[in-house]
């Protein structure tokens, strides 16, 4: 975990990994992971039933596929949240980079079975 004292650059920390869809925790607040990830292609169905999901995309694109409502498009310094229970797919056409916000524990394949795409939380 970070010191209170310690600044969090986030170009930084991103220049840390080059694989997509595996996000790594940069921060906490209270109960909540600060995590950074890459996406590029296709990123599986999923739900998270007790908690929303929060999307801030610090480079590029990222669309955010949501059941039963539009497609959020989000771009560089644009945030979206997925209410809780709502069944999601995020999706990018080119590499972006972003940072979600989410209760620690939180999987990122959502409340499902884990699969290929399932990350560990790792602190970076």
């Amino acid at each position: 975990m970070a010191a209170p004292d310690v600044v969090v650059n986030l170009a930084e920390k991103l220049a840390l990994f080059d694989d997509h869809w595996s996000p790594r925790i940069v921060g906490q607040v209270n109960d909540l992971h600060l995590k950074i990830a890459k996406g590029q292609g296709d990123f599986p169905w999923h739900v998270h039933e007790e908690t929303d999901e929060f999307f801030l995309v610090v480079r590029g694109s990222l669309t955010v596929r949501v059941r039963g409502m539009n497609d959020a498009v989000i771009g560089a310094g644009e945030f979206f949240v997925v209410p809780r229970g709502v069944e999601h797919a995020p999706l990018a056409d080119a590499e972006c980079e972003f940072l979600m916000l989410e209760p620690a524990g939180t999987v990122n394949t959502g409340d499902g079975e884990r699969g290929e795409l399932t990350a560990e939380d790792e602190w970076i």
